[in-house]
């Protein structure tokens, strides 16, 4: 049997998601070269403050204080995902690293919340669970296209051999 969530337990854990990749896109687009992994990594940073907005607005917690001074709240350094891509830049392979490590974040918060969402009761807990997994989705797909535009792929083939592994 899954874990119960309230409603609010499941706004926490979405908030600290959406703000730790807003921070991860943000940062890649900060140090991208290429202008057009620049404008993915821009917009998806984007999409994640508007999703981050809209489970702010329902949480009622106090923990993470106002919209706007968690949003310019300090990078969580601890994360695996931004430590990677700390290592990416250094490694100046950023645009495809960035891009990999964006996919595996992705898939991973596919399986989580469909898990999750599976494990709930609350109907309400559910749908946030449900509609985080669609955007999701959709994200996972625009950066599988990306990589595979990046990495000179010509069919979708290509990025099951390359990315899907």
């Amino acid at each position: 049997m899954g874990r119960e969530y309230s409603l609010q337990d499941a706004l926490k854990l979405a908030i600290k998601a959406e703000k730790d990749s807003m921070d991860f896109y943000r940062m890649a687009s900060a140090k991208a070269t290429n202008e057009r992994a620049k404008k993915v990594f821009d917009m998806l940073a984007n999409e994640e403050v508007a999703h981050l907005k809209a489970f702010f607005d329902h949480y009622k917690g106090g923990e993470f204080g106002d919209l706007k001074s968690y949003m310019e709240s300090p990078v969580d350094a601890k994360n695996p995902t931004y430590v990677k891509l700390l290592k990416a830049i250094d490694d100046n392979c950023l645009e495809q690293k960035a891009l990999e490590l964006a996919l595996a974040e992705e898939k991973e918060c596919i399986g989580q919340y469909t898990q999750l969402a599976q494990g709930v009761v609350d109907p309400a807990v559910r749908a946030i669970f449900t509609q985080v997994v669609k955007e999701t989705e959709k994200h996972y797909a625009l950066i599988e296209a990306e990589y595979a535009h990046l990495m000179g792929m010509v069919s979708d083939s290509d990025v099951d051999t390359f990315v899907r592994e």
